[in-house]
């Protein structure tokens, strides 16, 4: 078939021979009409030499196959116009990667005439996003090795800590017991005093360890009920100190898309920071509670104790920042770090409001559960 000799067709192939992008006409049989320069180029081909021959001679074998099928459904019409990657080949035998945007040009009754192709070589743009890939798992790769190097070295650390330390504690311990009648009020406070630091230190590595698989263990995601989580931490911290009074209300079926250990972790540094400012002489008073919007769903975690200042709230989050000191229940400074930590891996993050003497809230933004995954 050749195209009717109207103004309009004489602009349209002017348009044709001025593209820098391979063009062509195909007819109903998929066979090349006409092809402009820039596809002469990008295949190696004159246009005698491929005009009435089938597309499937320029056409890489493996993709043969889906382009029969991609002419059907232009042709019927189930495929309204196509825009896909396709694999031709070049006349040297090398392999043209192209994108592909293909038309049928159809006359007043809607009858199909001719398909008008348009094909951008994006060889390079493949080369480039394989050299990104690789540069990306490479440094992937080595991001895992240099967490793993770290992780190896920090429980070393506490290994070879925690041997002096428990020593410390013992032989302290042994000698208040065995020499109380022989030492004075002040010797000991001295021992009381080292005692209490060696479990200071003690809690500290604990917490580095923690912070350490907070940022670098590997995250198995999958659904969670933080309620229930909620609910484990909670029997947790009563376990810990069953005299204390303590009223913990938590919502159930709070749904949400993470790796399990980490969040049960996350909630564990919130909780017990919940647990530890409870007001003196009062029970403990902890609520949970939440609700999904959209795609996040926000957790509440609000306490009735002491509370804090807010206009150190910017210190929150940061590792070894306290705001409350030893005797007010102050600890290492690394919990609430660990657990927004966690937040961001789950591309989330915690909030913080308070009133001193009138409590904490603790908002915590995380990925909801997908409704086809909702646990039953």
């Amino acid at each position: 078939m050749a195209l009717v000799h109207e103004p309009e067709n004489d602009r349209f192939r002017l348009a044709m021979a001025a593209s820098g992008i391979g063009m062509a006409i195909v007819d109903l049989h998929g066979r090349w009409v006409e092809v402009n320069p820039a596809f002469e180029r990008m295949f190696g081909y004159s246009a005698a030499e491929v005009v009435g021959r089938p597309t499937s001679a320029v056409t890489h074998p493996d993709d043969i196959e889906t382009s029969r099928l991609y002419l059907q459904g232009l042709i019927d019409g189930s495929i309204p116009m196509l825009d896909a990657r396709k694999r031709y080949l070049h006349r040297n035998g090398r392999t043209v990667w192209a994108q592909a945007n293909v038309a049928v040009m159809r006359d007043d009754g809607g009858a199909p005439m001719y398909l008008l192709v348009q094909l951008r070589d994006i060889g390079a743009e493949l080369a480039a996003e394989e050299t990104l890939k690789h540069r990306v798992d490479e440094r992937a790769a080595a991001l895992h090795a240099s967490n793993r190097q770290l992780q190896l070295f920090a429980d070393a650390v506490a290994h070879d800590l925690r041997a002096p330390l428990r020593s410390i504690e013992s032989f302290s311990g042994l000698l208040a017991d065995h020499a109380h009648d022989r030492l004075d009020e002040t010797d000991r406070d001295y021992l009381a005093r080292i005692r209490a630091a060696a479990e200071r230190m003690t809690g500290l590595l604990d917490a580095l360890n923690e912070l350490s698989r907070a940022t670098g263990a590997e995250m198995k995601a999958g659904p969670v009920d933080m309620g229930l989580l909620a609910d484990w931490v909670s029997a947790e911290l009563q376990d810990q100190e069953p005299h204390r009074q303590a009223q913990i209300e938590v919502q159930p079926r709070l749904l949400c898309e993470g790796d399990e250990r980490l969040l049960k972790l996350m909630l564990a540094q919130l909780m017990h920071n919940a647990w530890k400012f409870a007001r003196p002489g009062e029970p403990v008073r902890i609520e949970v509670s939440g609700e999904r919007e959209d795609n996040l769903l926000r957790m509440v975690i609000r306490d009735h104790g002491v509370g804090f200042d807010m206009r150190y709230a910017h210190k929150l989050f940061e590792p070894f920042q306290r705001l409350h000191g030893p005797e007010q229940g102050g600890g290492h400074g690394l919990g609430l770090a660990i657990a927004q930590r966690i937040a961001e891996r789950h591309h989330g993050r915690i909030l913080a409001d308070s009133q001193l003497d009138a409590g904490s809230t603790f908002v915590i933004e995380l990925p909801a559960v997908a409704a086809d995954e909702e646990l039953h």
